[in-house]
């Protein structure tokens, strides 16, 4: 499955879109945050699927009803976009 058709089938677009700050910050941020960052990737799946709080301000993400292969898939969506 790719990246884009799983974040439309997940709660994510609840709070995040490609090119706009909703609740969350837009995704294109997140990947230009992260670029070149050594293990992003993996540390942005932890994310997807545990939930983080204070990266990117006070509202925290929920953990996400994904597998470990779904949450990697969608980081490296993310971290792909420009």
């Amino acid at each position: 499955q790719d990246g884009e058709a799983l974040f439309k089938s997940k709660p994510c677009a609840a709070c995040h879109s490609v090119d706009t700050k909703m609740v969350g910050p837009a995704l294109k941020e997140v990947a230009a945050k992260n670029a070149g960052v050594e293990g992003a990737a993996d540390t942005l799946a932890l994310a997807i699927k545990n939930g983080s709080q204070g990266v990117w301000g006070p509202i925290p993400m929920p953990p996400n009803p994904v597998t470990e292969e779904e949450a990697k898939i969608l980081a490296e969506w993310v971290l792909s976009l420009k």
